[in-house]
């Protein structure tokens, strides 16, 4: 569902805005008394975190300089 290794993740920004909104509408769920649906955003929520912060590789901006042929 998310590839976190995409270059529109890049921005922290964004990897932390799609949790946090995740974890706000868990909020207005469980305020409104739909826990079944609170729980179902929260695993979004989670599921996110973790693809996001936890399965990313490191960013490979830098290229390795090329050793110059002698």
């Amino acid at each position: 569902m998310i590839d976190p290794n995409h270059p529109f993740y890049d921005a922290l920004w964004r990897r932390v805005l799609i949790p946090a909104v995740c974890f706000v509408w868990v909020g207005i769920e469980l305020y409104a008394g739909e826990a079944v649906w609170a729980g179902i955003v929260a695993i979004v929520g989670l599921f996110a975190t973790y693809k996001l912060f936890f399965d990313r590789k490191a960013s490979q901006d830098v290229k390795p300089r090329e050793r110059p042929e002698d």
